[in-house]
């Protein structure tokens, strides 16, 4: 143990058993712990992107903003790496090693750090979570290889990214749209709350024919819902409650915004609407009950 604690660097190894790793905390003990022997300078040609990296396209323009600040500055901030079989895998600092090499430079300061497989992939996630805002789609898929590869429930998954259980369980549902119905939300040609809407539907070729219309015909939001079916139960969420259900209306609001669909308490029942099979299965992972 420590021996791992002295590749990690000091405090890291609490960092990361924390319930909520902020990226920049996780940075700035590493700077404060290398010495300046550990910040060395490795050949660009050497590094490779971190394995677990979800994003798979960078802002073109925000590149080239940080390119011409290494060009008049240099890079400021030295890289976090892995040493691999060969050469070394990127920990932190992909756009940095990204806009050197558009820059010209050959070489780049860089703190080489030992992490495990896991650690790897919470901070090439949370990079991309903390710093730069992945589309819908690459963020869906985030959590999912999360959830997965760290067997994680989504209540912690939502503490561990500071995001709420509700935004965690409306991007897992965009990764059961139909591949070209995914595509169009990474191409910014469905807005997220078409996306959310189409999500809860089950017939995929009915999804496929509404994606295009949407597109073709500048169909709003709103209007999808009342189409789908979803606006009467918007409509039914936000009617004002009756006097006497008032003293469980607290409870009310915290099923509905864990669970994001209607909840009534009545004479000692809870009431959970759902809107297809999908969404009741939905509802039915959230409370961790298995079919």
């Amino acid at each position: 143990m420590e021996t791992k604690k002295r590749a990690l660097g000091r405090g890291l190894e609490q960092l990361f058993n924390t319930e909520n790793l902020d990226l920049e905390s996780f940075e700035r003990s590493v700077y404060e712990s290398a010495s300046k022997e550990e910040i060395i300078d490795i050949e660009l040609d050497e590094l490779r992107p971190n394995p677990y990296q979800p994003r798979k396209v960078f802002n073109e323009e925000s590149l080239r903003e940080l390119t011409e600040s290494i060009k008049e500055h240099g890079v400021f901030q030295p890289i976090i790496v892995k040493k691999s079989i060969k050469g070394y895998e990127i920990i932190a600092g992909e756009r940095r090693v990204r806009a050197s090499k558009m820059a010209g430079l050959t070489t780049i300061p860089a703190i080489v750090r030992n992490l495990d497989d896991n650690q790897m992939m919470e901070i090439a996630l949370l990079e991309n979570l903390q710093r730069e805002n992945l589309s819908a789609i690459e963020e869906a898929a985030a959590y999912k290889t999360m959830i997965e590869k760290l067997n994680l429930t989504q209540e912690e998954l939502s503490n561990k990214v500071g995001k709420s259980r509700s935004h965690i369980t409306n991007m897992l549902g965009l990764l059961r749209l139909p591949k070209e119905v995914q595509d169009m939300v990474t191409e910014n040609k469905l807005s997220m709350g078409h996306a959310r809407t189409l999500s809860k539907l089950d017939d995929d070729d009915k999804i496929i024919a509404l994606a295009h219309d949407i597109v073709e015909n500048k169909v709003s939001v709103r209007q999808l819902e009342y189409q789908t079916g979803s606006e009467e139960k918007k409509n039914k969420i936000v009617r004002k409650p009756a006097m006497k259900n008032l003293e469980f209306r607290y409870a009310e609001e915290l099923l509905q915004e864990k669970l994001d669909t209607k909840v009534r308490i009545k004479e000692n029942k809870i009431e959970i609407s759902f809107t297809n099979v999908a969404d009741l299965n939905r509802i039915l992972d959230m409370i961790h009950i298995k079919g």
